[in-house]
């Protein structure tokens, strides 16, 4: 039992020394370690179940010291002597004894309330007695000879004979004494086993916390702590043994198992041990109480549990929480009318063994989170002991009383969620940010793009975003269509930073990142300071993610002229006044001093209610520009429409539809259905509708088909392809010939396109290297496919999903380019024009 509990205790105490010398310790002990590790939930569970050991064991310690009392002055109901000493005086009784532990614990109370000096006093005083009491029972084993010991006439005499042998050192009673063979208790009538006999030893290792409780009050517990409680635990451990020898080599099975205090009887003088047990049982108790105080007022004072514990915090002008310490006394008199001691000290062991697992486990942490600034100057432990501390901790704690160790693990699960709502937010630092950082550091360099499959494609999107006020719509929108894949929201700022007196970027990171939160989506923020927002898109593309987490592909909103509108009044996200230029005019303190929040919405030209840039931060020509760069970066791209009043509940209310045109239909020489960008248009399709708010959607599929092309052969051929890619869709065949024609009554002058590029010179070569997919098609045309597609569905779609043709390789046919997009989804409500290049569907297993 001595080794399994001093294994224990010896792991603890190198976590605890670990901790304690990586940084100034403040109130609260081991309470103090874990919250300032762990977090305040976890370690404030811990907190109060530390509390409540403290206040167990105090308890504990008074019943125990008032047992021993009784077994010298109690004298039973009838008259009779307990122990045939002359002595006997105090009536026994239940009631009696809750009085005599009410008294000890006021005395224990008022040295507390005086202050942590008076009780340090105190302790020395009782450990140079309790010295002296322990070197005379030393003494006693050598200078006492063989005697007889009666046993206690309250046990009942029908369990065994009535008196014992002390032998001296015989060899006999050594082998006598070496099997376990548990009995009864004579106290409880409860039959022994090694769970509880283990459960009332193990509270006399417990002390090896009660330097670290008074961390608040020594001057150097950086220093003290670790020498101390290594030497207490030593020196215990030593003194245990020592007895348990030689008590094993002179004191019969007999004695041992029906006379618990036997040692005063075997005492050269007997009130030494007496006075011994007194002194260390009421210096134990007064420290489980000071150790209580100090817990206490520490989680008060770190508000954990919000105004129920305010009243702890109050001191006195020497700083004792006075107020923390009658309220330990108040509990400690509560646990008193249990007056159950082995039952107590069940729950007291398995209190402090989830505690010590606590320390383990922030020890833990702190050591396999790596950080820089975790070097304790105590390095004689590894995650190795803390794992053995654990696991140490939590089998004992099963085998002492399954039941009463689940209880209480539910129980701190309980308080962890209750201190996770009631708790303000710390500013500790989380070791849970710090172990993530670690493993997702490791798992990112193991993540290969060079193993990167068809099979296993996700989209990885970067949501450009000017002003999130008229951005909501896109961006939970996208939010639903990533697939758990990485999501990045970019922001580009225009500026220089030679000219600027600090970055204006990082006082914003705040106000987006509770955007975040806001709308309640996964995804990473990126922003940028760039002279124009082409530059800034470019920055993005490059940088964003990290390893084989980089965006594939970019999501734009449309560059039109409808007004944006402020679809975020959330006034949590706009505390302060807003200045474009701040950054450029304001001193950098005075910009530190005052929250960022996002501007407000602006008329005049904008990128839609996509709401992408607003304002004039950029032209058409660079616009497209935009689009064209990220095609020439092999990522795929998608222009978004009519999403600023987009609300996903209110689309989805009713039957639901996505409808999908894979067709370009800027191209209507061209009837493609399987190129690369149609198949990542199903895709998309397909991974919208797996999300769990869009399951109950209908993909409709628009075949464009002309007469004398082979129908049921595309329709059916389609339909096998969908079948191979596993998506269900229901596909419409839609004439469009009378929209064909418009295109051919109008001709295109190629003849003069031809002669100003051959004029151009280079400009030929550079067309030829990046053929245009789109031809110079009529508005007349266009209106037609407009109308067409908004004449198809009785029922208007939530979404549509539309071909976008690659930008022309000719600059100077950027505007037209642009213009045909708008005439071709005018008036179609929410839509995404997607390009893409990189294959994203197979159908192998």
């Amino acid at each position: 039992m001595l080794l399994v509990a001093y294994f224990i205790i010896s792991m603890t105490v190198l976590s605890v020394c670990a901790i304690s010398t990586n940084g100034a310790l403040d109130a609260g002990g081991a309470y103090y370690m874990i919250s300032r590790a762990l977090g305040p939930e976890i370690g404030g569970s811990i907190g109060i179940m530390f509390f409540l050991a403290n206040v167990c064991g105090s308890a504990l310690y008074v019943l125990g010291l008032v047992e021993a009392i009784l077994t010298t002055f109690g004298i039973s109901d009838d008259g009779s002597s307990l122990t045939g000493s002359r002595y006997e005086a105090l009536p026994i009784g239940y009631w009696w004894s809750l009085l005599y532990g009410t008294v000890i614990l006021l005395l224990c109370v008022l040295v507390c309330l005086v202050g942590a000096h008076i009780y340090a006093k105190a302790t020395f005083l009782i450990f140079i007695i309790v010295m002296v009491c322990l070197g005379t029972i030393f003494i006693s084993f050598f200078a006492v000879p063989f005697r007889t010991v009666q046993l206690p006439t309250h046990r009942n005499a029908s369990l065994g004979p009535t008196s014992a042998n002390f032998t001296g050192f015989k060899l006999d009673t050594l082998l006598g004494n070496v099997q376990a063979d548990y009995v009864v208790d004579y106290t409880t009538g409860v039959m022994m086993s090694f769970a509880t006999v283990f459960a009332v030893m193990f509270n006399g290792c417990t002390g090896i916390m009660a330097g670290s409780n008074m961390s608040g009050d020594l001057k150097n517990p950086s220093y003290s702590i670790p020498r101390g409680t290594i030497t207490a635990v030593i020196f215990t451990f030593v003194i245990y043994n020592l007895l348990s020898l030689l008590i094993s080599c002179t004191c019969d099975r007999i004695l041992l198992q029906n006379d618990y205090g036997f040692l005063t009887d075997i005492n050269v003088w007997h009130p030494f041990v007496t006075i011994g047990v007194y002194s260390s049982t009421l210096s134990a108790a007064m420290s489980n109480l000071i150790g209580a105080s100090r817990i206490l007022f520490a989680l008060a004072r770190d508000n954990l549990l919000g105004r129920f514990l305010s009243p702890a915090k109050h001191t006195s002008a020497s700083g004792n929480p006075w107020v923390s310490v009658l309220i330990s006394w108040i509990f400690v008199q509560l646990v008193l009318f249990s007056g159950k001691l082995n039952t107590i000290a069940s729950i007291v062991t398995i209190f402090f063994l989830l505690v010590y697992a606590a320390v383990d486990l922030a020890c833990l942490a702190l050591e396999w989170a790596s950080a820089p600034n975790f070097r304790p100057t105590f390095r004689y432990f590894t995650w190795h002991t803390c794992v053995l501390g654990i696991m140490g901790c939590a089998v004992m704690m099963f085998l002492i009383n399954a039941i009463y160790a689940s209880a209480s693990i539910a129980f701190m699960l309980l308080l962890l969620l209750l201190i996770h709502y009631l708790s303000p937010v710390s500013s500790w630092g989380f070791i849970s940010q710090a172990l993530i950082f670690h493993q997702v550091r490791k798992y990112l360099l193991m993540l290969d793009v060079r193993k990167d499959h068809v099979k296993f494609w996700r989209p990885q999107v970067l949501l450009m975003v000017s002003n999130p006020r008229c951005s909501v719509g896109l961006i939970t929108f996208i939010n639903d269509i990533k697939k758990s894949g990485l999501y990045v929201l970019g922001h580009v700022q225009l500026g220089d930073l030679d000219v600027l007196p600090s970055d204006p970027l990082q006082s914003q990171y705040d106000s987006w990142l509770s955007l975040v939160d806001h709308l309640n989506i996964k995804a990473f923020v990126n922003l940028t300071l760039a002279d124009s927002v082409r530059h800034g898109v470019q920055h993005l593309l490059f940088i964003s993610g990290l390893g084989g987490m980089r965006p594939n592909t970019l999501v734009l909103g449309f560059y039109d002229d409808i007004p944006p509108q402020d679809q975020l009044q959330d006034s949590s996200l706009s505390m302060c006044k807003f200045s474009e230029n701040s950054s450029q005019t304001e001193d950098p303190e005075d910009q530190n001093n005052s929250a960022f929040h996002f501007p407000p919405v602006r008329g005049g030209v904008s990128l839609g209610r996509g709401g992408v840039w607003g304002g004039k931060s950029m032209g058409p020509q660079e616009y497209v520009c935009v689009i064209a760069d990220a095609v020439k970066m092999l990522k795929n791209v998608a222009l978004a429409r009519y999403f600023g009043p987009f609300d996903r509940t209110r689309a989805l209310q009713g039957p639901v539809f996505v409808d999908v045109w894979p067709v370009n239909l800027l191209r209507p020489d061209s009837a493609a259905y399987v190129d690369t960008c149609s198949l990542f248009l199903l895709q998309l399709a397909c991974i919208l509708n797996m999300t769990r708010a869009w399951q109950k959607a209908k993909l409709r599929l628009f075949l464009c088909v002309e007469e004398g092309r082979s129908l049921k052969g595309t329709e059916q051929k389609l339909k096998n392809l969908l079948k191979e890619l596993r998506m269900k869709a229901e596909i419409n065949t839609v004439p469009w010939d009378s929209q064909v024609a418009l295109h051919w009554q109008r001709q295109m002058r190629a003849e003069e396109i031809e002669e100003m590029e051959s004029e151009e010179g280079g400009v030929e070569v550079f067309a030829n290297s990046f053929p245009s997919n789109t031809s110079r098609v009529s508005d007349e045309y266009l209106q037609a496919v407009n109308k067409l597609i908004l004449d198809q569905t009785l029922h208007p779609p939530a979404v549509r999903f539309l071909y976008l043709p690659r930008p022309p390789a000719d600059t100077s046919r950027y505007h037209d380019y642009l213009h045909q997009l708008e005439l071709l989804t005018r008036n179609l409500g929410p839509t995404l024009l997607i390009h893409g290049v990189t294959p994203v569907i197979t159908t192998d297993l």
